[in-house]
């Protein structure tokens, strides 16, 4: 499976933080937020990526990343040169996707919780259909919304940013496709506000009977960065995460290690390039624990 990170946008609500800089290079913490999605797609098991920015932006990328080799990973890079929906990332993507199914995640969304590999990998093994995910919250008409049928707990609708929703249940920015996804984004037309809209693909699977949503409960959380508050609460959660049990939320290098696609003298050649920082400290202990 290939994987995606659409990471465009010009980022207005966050001005004038983005008015100079990508959205997804600005800090959570401790790491530049596109760390975030990137570890999510890494810990299902992904190696392919293609990160989709701006023309402006696209070089901070390559800069910061390479080719991926540090991370063990293999990373293209494509433009989105106008903000035309979630959707166009697999009309911009349909070479690097070849006939592989493809996982997208969103640039600003941070996902953690202990069973997150788990049910990700569970999502590439699935050969057939799309796998999304919802999360409940107290704001539902800002996102695309999905009601449930109360017995069999199936996805009965979709609906993007409703007025009067159905559900308090999100559709997260983290999707998983079969190959088909490229003609169906191909095949959509844009809605009202000219954008190829992602809830317009889930749709076409969900009326395929090829939807699988998984509902993610207590144990997990969401953060979606799109505001000063919101980037703050990233900040301030993954913060007291780190500072209490002694880990890194989103270390690729970490993650690396542990998959078997960096080896120990890797990290540690990774570390001397970041100095005396604790991130580097960090995974200097990662290669002792590995070694121990």
């Amino acid at each position: 499976m290939k994987g995606i990170i659409l990471a465009g946008g010009s980022g207005t609500r966050l001005y004038p933080l983005t008015i100079a800089v990508s959205k997804q290079m600005l800090p959570i913490y401790d790491k530049p937020m596109i760390f975030y999605p990137l570890s999510v797609l890494m810990l299902a098991g992904i190696r392919e990526i293609l990160i989709i920015s701006t023309p402006r932006d696209l070089p901070c990328f390559r800069e910061l990343f390479g080719d991926g080799s540090d991370f063990g990973l293999n990373l293209s890079y494509a433009e989105q040169a106008h903000p035309n929906g979630l959707a166009e990332a697999f009309i911009i993507g349909r070479d690097f996707i070849g006939k592989d199914n493809v996982a997208m995640i969103l640039g600003d969304n941070i996902f953690f919780g202990h069973g997150l590999p788990d049910i990700c990998r569970q999502a590439t093994a699935r050969q057939k259909g799309a796998s999304v995910f919802a999360y409940h919250v107290e704001d539902p008409e800002r996102y695309g919304v999905v009601s449930f049928d109360r017995a069999t707990g199936r996805a009965m609708t979709i609906e993007e940013k409703p007025t009067k929703p159905k559900s308090n249940w999100a559709v997260t920015g983290l999707y998983f496709y079969d190959n088909d996804v490229i003609e169906i984004a191909s095949s959509i037309k844009p809605s009202e506000r000219g954008e190829l809209e992602i809830t317009a693909v889930n749709n076409i699977y969900l009326e395929r009977g090829d939807l699988h949503v998984c509902q993610l409960g207590r144990g997990y959380a969401w953060l979606d960065t799109g505001t000063y508050d919101s980037l703050q609460d990233a900040s301030s959660f993954v913060r007291t995460v780190e500072r209490r049990q002694g880990i890194q939320i989103a270390c690729p290098e970490e993650i690396a290690l542990d998959m078997g696609w960096l080896q120990p003298q890797d990290v540690l050649r990774r570390a001397c390039l970041l100095g005396k920082t604790a991130y580097a400290t960090y995974l200097r202990q990662c290669v002792e624990d590995y070694a121990a």
